[in-house]
């Protein structure tokens, strides 16, 4: 039984390598430079909803290995200041400042005002995912903390009239997180961008407008 279920494992991982390599994302990230395909989900998010113009201020949190700080540097230009936070070391890129941090830190909020010498952003993104275990509700539940986490910093440090994206997995949890998010923002979108992969859960939620109270779960 462990022998037929390890070869299962074995030729899933072939195929998916396979896939991701002709993935033309994958390609097309190898050829303009990016340090993964999931830059074209932000650019994607980018074109329809406008959520980043030259001169903001940007924090990207889970934002190893670094395309989400690429593509935010691309549209915010030199006079934008760009944040990103991560648990994972991640290869330095010009002009960003970087966090090596767990969002669920308790004194994360302060670190970050503490490190940028920043109180407010204009946008707070949120590319977080777990580490998939093949459990599905096990990882619903790690991914909606994450975006719990997410939310939680994103009120503490957006400006009022920011604007916040988080990754989100359509479990369990989804409705009453969404929720959550309608009671915090006034406008609240929901968006799986073309370069999202067709077999993956996730969705991202775009929330503008910050309401003055909040809501923990």
């Amino acid at each position: 039984m462990f022998l037929k279920r390890f070869c299962r494992c074995v030729a899933l991982g072939k195929k998916w390598i396979k896939e991701h390599v002709r993935d033309t994302y994958y390609k097309s990230a190898k050829k303009e430079g990016y340090r993964s395909r999931a830059a074209y989900k932000l650019i994607q998010i980018q074109k329809k909803f406008k959520i980043l113009r030259p001169g903001v201020s940007v924090l990207d949190l889970c934002c190893a290995p670094g395309s989400w700080l690429q593509v935010i540097r691309r549209f915010v230009g030199p006079s934008g200041f760009i944040v990103g936070v991560d648990i994972e070391k991640m290869p330095k890129l010009k002009d960003i400042i970087f966090i090596q941090a767990d969002i669920f830190s308790e004194d994360i909020i302060e670190k970050v005002v503490n490190i940028s010498g920043k109180k407010n952003f204009d946008v707070v993104l949120s590319d977080c995912s777990p580490k998939l275990s093949g459990i599905k509700d096990l990882d619903n539940f790690r991914q909606i903390s994450l975006a719990e986490r997410s939310l939680e910093i994103a009120h503490a440090l957006l400006d009022t009239h920011g604007v916040f994206v988080s990754k989100l997995f359509q479990g369990a949890e989804f409705k009453k997180y969404t929720q959550r998010v309608k009671e915090t923002f006034q406008k609240v979108f929901f968006y799986k961008p073309p370069a999202s992969r067709q077999q993956s859960p996730e969705i991202y939620v775009i929330a503008k407008r910050l309401r003055m109270t909040y809501t923990s779960s």
